[in-house]
């Protein structure tokens, strides 16, 4: 705790929020995160922060292609998402973290605004794209969330095919299994807390995560967030991303979050609900009430992350308290915007 605690407190602490306050008939807007955490551009060549700016766009316009077209906020998030899963840059998909036994287990979740229809999935290994089963568990079961060998069950029972778990495999999260196991064994070996080692793991480890929300021409929300979990993780843990209230959330009276950060907080202090309900009923802006919540709630007991929210009226907040999260937006006749960093 005194590790995420000196991190949260430290000078660098940053709330960025990007507010896009909409005029016209045809009001739509898309805003997407690609994970936060200490993201420094002294340790990133440029070839590499070219690559994620470049994947970033993509993945935005991606969804605003959908939305400029008239198309579902629904159909938007996935679209986004889906871009960045199938990237091995992030934390989702492709690019998902390695468990502490070395295999990848995925979750994921969604949201309908209109009427709190919502659908998760939690420790897959055999899924290509998590956030599709997500969909597919909202609109074709009763069920709100699936996991494990269940929600493969499930997929393969809607025609979805299998993959194998190594096609996840990465050298680059390879390396951060090997770093983050020699750090957890030392830590173990002083006070055999393994919640106090994972969280004396530096925030790569321990965050990562993609996610979208979006608003269409028709005035509905939509959230979704899809990621590998935590690096090194062990007995099936499950963070907030598929948890609905914690990592997503969307409601068209309010608005729709994505989160990304140290999970047990965020499912703790029911992040993404949390923010939507200060908007509905003590009328604060989004970027005010992200604010609140991840720099007043989160900030001060080791809560690190951020989230992007977006509400019926197309004002947009990116807000963390790390040193950078990969995020983007575009609204309705704007060019796509993408930052990495803090500044």
């Amino acid at each position: 705790m005194k590790s995420l605690y000196g991190i949260a407190m430290g000078s660098l602490l940053l709330c960025m929020g990007a507010h896009a306050q909409q005029t016209g008939p045809e009001k739509f807007a898309i805003a997407i995160h690609g994970g936060a955490g200490t993201i420094e551009k002294s340790s990133m060549t440029p070839e590499k922060e070219a690559a994620y700016r470049a994947k970033l766009e993509e993945a935005l316009n991606a969804g605003y292609r959908i939305l400029e077209q008239g198309g579902a906020s629904l159909d938007a998030v996935v679209a986004a998402v889906n871009v960045m899963e199938d990237s091995p840059l992030f934390n989702a998909g492709k690019g998902a973290v390695y468990t502490y036994d070395g295999t990848h287990e995925l979750d994921a979740s969604i949201m309908d605004g209109r009427n709190r229809d919502a659908g998760a999935v939690a420790g897959v290994k055999r899924v290509a794209n998590p956030i599709n089963l997500a969909r597919m568990v909202m609109e074709d079961s009763p069920f709100v969330m699936l996991a494990g060998e269940g929600a493969e069950s499930f997929a393969k029972s809607r025609g979805v095919p299998m993959v194998d778990n190594k096609m996840f495999d990465t050298e680059e999260r390879r390396e951060q299994l090997e770093r983050a196991k020699k750090k957890l064994d030392e830590e173990n070996q002083q006070d055999k807390d393994y919640r106090a080692a994972v969280g004396a793991l530096p925030a790569p480890y321990r965050m990562g995560t993609v996610g979208a929300v979006a608003l269409d021409k028709h005035g509905n929300l939509a959230a979704a967030t899809s990621t590998g979990g935590m690096t090194a993780k062990r007995y099936g843990r499950i963070g907030d991303a598929p948890i609905i209230g914690a990592g997503t959330f969307a409601d068209n009276t309010s608005c729709a979050v994505s989160a990304t950060g140290h999970g047990e907080y965020f499912i703790r202090y029911n992040v993404a609900a949390d923010i939507c309900t200060r908007v509905a009923y003590q009328g604060k802006s989004v970027a005010a009430a992200a604010d609140e919540v991840i720099n007043q709630v989160l900030r001060p007991i080791g809560g690190t992350g951020g989230v992007i929210v977006l509400d019926a009226k197309g004002n947009i907040a990116l807000t963390f308290n790390t040193k950078g999260m990969y995020r983007g937006s575009r609204a309705a006749g704007q060019k796509p915007e993408v930052a990495i960093f803090g500044d």
